[in-house]
């Protein structure tokens, strides 16, 4: 009897092993997604979420990433440098649309929405004062889980996509403010910075962001005098430690800032605005106090600009005249070095999209990513934003309390 009962226990033993490995299976399931990014055809979108490498890597962890035909080109990337890293290659929007997971730079276009076939997870820009209540009730009635790239929070609290673009966005501001002072573009004729016995240019920079610190190290290290004016001494405080060294700080002083203006080469824009609410920190006035052929450059322009005579222009016509001022206003200046700025973005997604994969769904990875939680603007279809519920008079929900539902 004592040996009848040793051998049961050990059959109990081998068996409770037994649901140990349908769960690792299950977990390993959970781990494939399929993952759509289609082509933009906004020209002015050059930019592509994942590069090769990166879809290399989600596709070793099991993962199917489908490519529209053509939407690396704008970043130099061939399809045929995604197929070798094994994504598939479709002409078919249908097919790339209906991923369990569909990622792309440029915000989604009604159009686009009919491809869906609902219930899923879109990551792209948002842009909430160009979003149209027939877009954003398309989406709704998808019933999608909708991610906005500017939203999301890494662990520190910062906003990562924004960080990196807004570096790319402050250099590449002063290497184009660089070529309009030349006489190529019909500017003055001085070189941004300065040489052995020649007065330096002069930069002003509106707002102590991470656009216009990056825009005060291009310049500083060309040689420029750069001034900087934010309404917050902490941020400007901060902004001299983080480069290191003693500069021209002002508050947004009236005749500080005019005096400022007069002498001005450049002035950039870079604002952190907040959503739906422009405010123009440079009046019409103010640039008319300003050199002939200077330049002035607005990096808030798509969410309104803080400069009054700056308008959104797209990338194949962003330069125009006003008061004697070269005004430099395209939209989306990262989209000008894509590949730089499509590496830095698929930096930030390729782990984002496995974590997703390895969650077992979205809803599970919302729960326990509070950063993730914040790009939320609609959850299964129903509008978790509470700036796009004011814009369109929609009652938007606490999505807290629709997690804990679930």
């Amino acid at each position: 009897m004592e040996e009848q009962g040793n051998r049961e226990m050990k059959n109990l033993g081998n068996t409770s092993f037994m649901p140990r490995e349908e769960q690792l299976e299950t977990s390993f399931i959970n781990r494939k997604i399929s993952i759509g990014i289609p082509c933009d055809k906004n020209n002015d979108e050059k930019r592509i979420a994942l590069t090769p490498e990166a879809v290399a890597i989600l596709v070793e962890n099991g993962n199917e990433v489908i490519i529209q035909k053509g939407a690396g080109v704008g970043a130099n990337y061939s399809d045929k440098d995604y197929s070798e890293f094994g994504a598939i290659i479709t002409d078919s929007p249908a097919r790339v649309f209906s991923a369990d997971v569909v990622i792309k730079v440029a915000p989604f276009e009604e159009f686009e929405i009919d491809y869906l076939k609902g219930g899923q997870t879109l990551l792209s820009y948002l842009n909430v004062l160009k979003l149209t209540e027939e877009t954003l009730g398309k989406l709704i009635r998808k019933k999608v889980t909708a991610i906005a790239f500017e939203k999301i929070k890494d662990s520190s609290g910062l906003l990562p996509v924004v960080e990196t673009m807004s570096e790319i966005s402050g250099t590449t501001s002063i290497l184009i403010a660089s070529d309009y002072l030349s006489n190529h573009h019909g500017g003055k004729g001085v070189m941004l910075g300065g040489v052995t016995g020649v007065t330096p240019t002069q930069v002003v920079i509106v707002g102590a962001s991470t656009a216009g610190e990056y825009a005060a190290r291009a310049a500083i290290g060309l040689g420029s005098e750069v001034m900087i004016f934010d309404d917050s001494l902490y941020r400007l405080r901060r902004f001299q430690n983080f480069l290191g060294q003693r500069l021209k700080t002002s508050t947004f002083h009236p005749q500080v800032l005019t005096k400022a203006l007069k002498s001005a080469d450049v002035l950039i824009g870079a604002i952190d605005l907040e959503d739906l609410r422009p405010w123009y920190y440079i009046t019409s006035e103010m640039i008319q106090l300003m050199k002939k052929h200077s330049v002035v450059i607005d990096l808030s322009i798509d969410r309104g600009g803080c400069i009054e005579t700056t308008e959104c222009r797209p990338m194949k016509d962003p330069v125009y005249e006003k008061h004697g001022v070269i005004h430099f206003s395209a939209w989306n200046l990262p989209s000008r070095v894509a590949r730089t700025a499509s590496i830095s973005l698929s930096n930030i997604f390729a782990p984002l999209l496995q974590n997703i994969a390895d969650s077992g769904s979205i809803t599970q990875l919302l729960k326990t990513d509070a950063g993730l939680r914040n790009g939320a603007y609609l959850y299964n279809g129903i509008l978790t934003n509470e700036t796009l519920g004011q814009k369109f008079g929609i009652l938007s929900k606490n999505l807290d309390l629709l997690l804990s539902a679930f």
